[in-house]
């Protein structure tokens, strides 16, 4: 009993934590979205990654540097206690959170391994510039530029595409593809994925999802334009014409990778907007706001770190808390 109603304090202890933590990331990304407007891309996809990875780490840490050394150093293991049906609710709700996770996360690596091999059975290996990862030409109705793949990503490219660009703007989407790259955003995609609710069945996350994805594609839009205005204008270009070429109704499901038009065509708009503006600034700074996210970053782990080193080392805190875990458990007896 002893070790039942520690998994089940841990279970209770990581839902609410990370629901209490998630919530407090939302509430902050509305405080900060209007001042983040005028950071470049990148530093807003920084700042929403690190909001939406915040709260399952944090649970995890609290549960494994504080519950869990409180109740192992302060429970006796004949304390006579038993697992009602209330203390078990909470539990079975964490688990259930935990197993959807684990679910998304392998349907999501499923679907990925079976839209790659099924490009990879039609696809012509080509030659590229300026990217370093297989490339591949393929048959394939929706005009794709993507690269799919987190672990080993692979640039694909719909054999329409080269038909209807021409080679500097063919030159300039890869210039995007290489921003994603260089952010690492598959694997980033794959780790949201992953967070997206973990430990909880409240959706508290969803418009930093959704933010994270519009600031990732904006942020590879700009790593490409910060060569010179007549790639942003490429870009700008490129873009249209793909959204133009996309059959009504149809889209490919890329769980694991990203392509050049983003998951939502609407904000073609808008990126092709900001890419002009781009090309007409002869001053452009791509790295506004990095400092200040960099800045806020450091300062973030450095307190929670030093927070974390003072409280586990204080003997009366870990009581305290082992007190608070007697009341919530005689109060769901």
């Amino acid at each position: 009993m002893y070790e039942l109603i520690g998994l089940c304090l841990t279970l209770a202890a990581l839902m609410t934590l990370n629901t209490l933590a998630s919530l407090a990331a939302a509430m902050g990304w509305r405080m900060l979205k209007h001042r983040a407007r005028g950071w470049s891309a990148a530093s807003r996809a920084r700042l929403l990654f690190t909001l939406r990875v915040f709260p399952p780490l944090v649970a995890l840490a609290c549960v494994a540097l504080i519950i869990l050394p409180s109740y192992l150093i302060y429970e006796p293991h004949e304390s006579g206690e038993t697992v009602s049906l209330k203390l078990a609710a909470l539990p079975l709700l964490s688990a259930t959170g935990l197993l959807l996770a684990i679910w998304r996360g392998l349907m999501a690596w499923r679907a990925t391994r079976r839209l790659t091999a099924n490009w990879m059975s039609q696809a012509e290996p080509i030659k590229l510039h300026n990217i370093a990862i297989p490339s591949y030409r393929i048959k394939h109705a929706f005009p794709i530029i993507a690269i799919v793949g987190a672990l080993r990503p692979r640039l694909f490219i719909a054999e329409g595409v080269f038909h209807s660009l021409s080679s500097e703007e063919i030159a300039a989407a890869i210039a995007h593809e290489n921003g994603h790259l260089v952010a690492r955003d598959n694997l980033k995609r794959s780790l949201l994925r992953i967070c997206r609710d973990v430990l909880t069945i409240v959706p508290c996350g969803r418009a930093i999802d959704r933010a994270w994805t519009e600031a990732s594609e904006s942020a590879a839009d700009e790593h490409a334009a910060r060569a010179n205005a007549e790639i942003a204008l490429d870009l700008a270009s490129a873009l249209v014409k793909i959204a133009r070429l996309v059959p009504a109704g149809l889209r490919p499901a890329m769980p694991a990778g990203v392509s050049l038009i983003g998951d939502d065509i609407g904000g073609i708009v808008h990126r092709v907007h900001r890419l002009t503006q781009i090309a007409g600034m002869s001053d452009y700074a791509a790295g506004r706001g990095a400092l200040a996210w960099r800045v806020a970053f450091g300062a973030s782990i450095s307190i929670f770190l030093s927070a974390a080193a003072l409280l586990i080392t204080n003997l009366h805190f870990l009581a305290t808390v082992h007190g608070l875990i007697e009341h919530l458990v005689a109060t769901l007896r």
